[in-house]
């Protein structure tokens, strides 16, 4: 078995899914974990206390914080709890929602809602938990993406679009935090059973999806076939497998694939694949520029 040294661990959006599985198996592991969640006297009290009971009884270092991920007071506030205890070594960001339906017919604030969480939620969350890294030259940051960050799909035009920028986020601070010895590493899942579709925020213009007609029912129908596909109950959409490859992410010495993708590859892995070399020539013709040529003959 690889050795390693346990890690400080804090996980958004742990009280469901993905989150949830991957703060159980980092703590199983003999990692010390932060499960982040909102609301945990309320709606999410059930899911806390679980958790944590669960983490007790196994001896597991485990312990929810209260966190939104669109408050930026709590993101400040967490990260600085938790470096209080034990310097910060990885944040896995988690925390999302997936909006389906007919695009045009989705509010600006439901596009913004999305963004808030998704985009705007990780950013503030990198933000808090950087400085620290940063001064101690080390940590990782794990960004839990989605094949819907490579690709455009019908209906999902929302989501795509909030994984698409914070893929672009993401790999540019892994370009600038090379000098610090941090890395932003991204993990792009396909459709894993989770209650992401059972809970998919729907267009809230009305007037917009009656004129779409027939096609309004489009999102509709791209999520019954999900919830067909995740009901066949298959091990390549068990979302384990996402929480277990975090996990090696975690524990990997040295230096992550900049994307790990994870179940039906539905052409992600060769869009990865040719873009790659393209990136790195980029970034090889920008190294004539004094910030960017710094960054990577320190790396």
């Amino acid at each position: 078995m690889t050795q390693f040294t346990p890690k400080t661990v804090l996980v958004t959006g742990a009280s469901r899914g993905i989150g949830l599985l991957t703060a159980q198996t980092l703590a199983a592991r003999g990692h010390h974990v932060f499960a982040g969640m909102r609301d945990i006297s309320g709606r999410n009290c059930d899911a806390a206390r679980a958790l944590q009971k669960s983490a007790a009884d196994a001896g597991h270092s485990l312990r929810i914080v209260e966190l939104d991920v669109t408050s930026s007071h709590d993101c400040a506030r967490v990260a600085a709890e938790i470096e209080l205890e034990r310097p910060l070594d990885v944040l896995v960001n988690n925390a999302g929602i997936m909006p389906v339906g007919v695009t045009e017919a989705f509010s600006i604030d439901q596009v913004r809602a999305c963004f808030d969480v998704n985009m705007f939620g990780l950013a503030a969350m990198c933000q808090a938990a950087l400085p620290g890294m940063r001064r101690r030259h080390e940590g990782l940051l794990i960004n839990i993406s989605s094949s819907a960050g490579r690709l455009a799909l019908p209906y999902f035009g929302v989501y795509c679009a909030s994984k698409w920028a914070m893929e672009a986020y993401s790999e540019s601070l892994n370009y600038e935090l090379a000098p610090f010895n941090i890395q932003s590493v991204l993990v792009e899942p396909s459709g894993h059973a989770t209650d992401l579709v059972s809970t998919a925020p729907s267009p809230d213009k009305s007037a917009t999806l009656v004129s779409y007609g027939q096609h309004a029912a489009g999102g509709d129908r791209m999520l019954g076939m999900f919830h067909d596909l995740f009901a066949e109950g298959l091990a390549g959409n068990d979302a384990q497998n996402v929480a277990d490859r975090i996990v090696e992410l975690v524990e990997m010495p040295g230096e992550r694939p900049l994307r790990t993708q994870v179940g039906d590859e539905m052409g992600v892995t060769a869009i990865n694949e040719a873009t790659a070399p393209i990136q790195s020539d980029l970034i090889r013709q920008l190294s004539g520029v004094y910030a960017v040529k710094e960054v990577y003959e320190e790396a």
